[in-house]
């Protein structure tokens, strides 16, 4: 059996990072976490309509939580005269346990984004897009945003097929078991009327000698 490993985690501490850095007592450990992954799902949420947040990291101070979230769509997220912003952080102190700190950073290349990439074939194929169309387009535009390599895999019941199967697009070459390689990985799923199909992407960025 094949042993598969996240390549983000399997980077951390290399060249990748934690997206939550705080520490916590044992016995506030488990709060804090839950806490962590309910400001996550409520800013997805907020702008689950079209695939626009790359990433969002939370960084706990001892009187403070700061919310970076990295964005293809800045405007969208900041609003008209900053009111997104404001309306946004309201909401998530109602969820937060000290005071919130959002920071916005536009992700300057959308194509070069794993989470992005993924979420955009997910949101073609519960339109009834072609998976084929939809994964080749997708792997021609990362590669032509400057990718050294793309991996793309769908799986499923494709085009509402009887049974479900596995398909994949590889351009260029993406080296998984080397520790410089700077990969980036996502899974989404699409919630399709034949059942979910799920899309995993690794796009490979170049070595990292940092």
């Amino acid at each position: 059996m094949g042993q598969k490993v996240n390549p983000t985690s399997f980077r951390l501490q290399i060249h990748k990072n934690w997206d939550s850095r705080w520490f916590a007592p044992k016995k506030d450990f488990a709060k804090l976490l839950v806490e962590d992954i309910k400001l996550r799902e409520h800013v997805e949420k907020r702008f689950a309509a079209r695939p626009t947040i790359a990433r969002v990291e939370i960084e706990r101070s001892a009187n403070l939580i700061t919310i970076t979230i990295h964005t293809a769509k800045a405007g969208v997220v900041i609003g008209r005269g900053g009111a997104g912003v404001t309306e946004l952080k309201s909401e998530l102190e109602k969820i937060a346990s000290l005071p919130i700190r959002i920071n916005i950073e536009e992700v300057k290349r959308p194509d070069m984004s794993a989470k992005l990439v993924a979420e955009n074939i997910a949101h073609q194929l519960e339109r009834r897009a072609n998976f084929r169309r939809a994964t080749k387009m997708a792997a021609q535009n990362t590669m032509n945003a400057g990718a050294k390599g793309v991996r793309i895999q769908v799986a499923g019941r494709l085009n509402n097929a009887e049974m479900a199967r596995r398909e994949k697009v590889i351009e260029g070459s993406v080296p998984l078991h080397t520790l410089r390689a700077d990969v980036d990985f996502h899974v989404a799923r699409a919630q399709t009327p034949a059942g979910i199909i799920g899309v995993k992407v690794w796009i490979y960025k170049g070595e990292r000698n940092d």
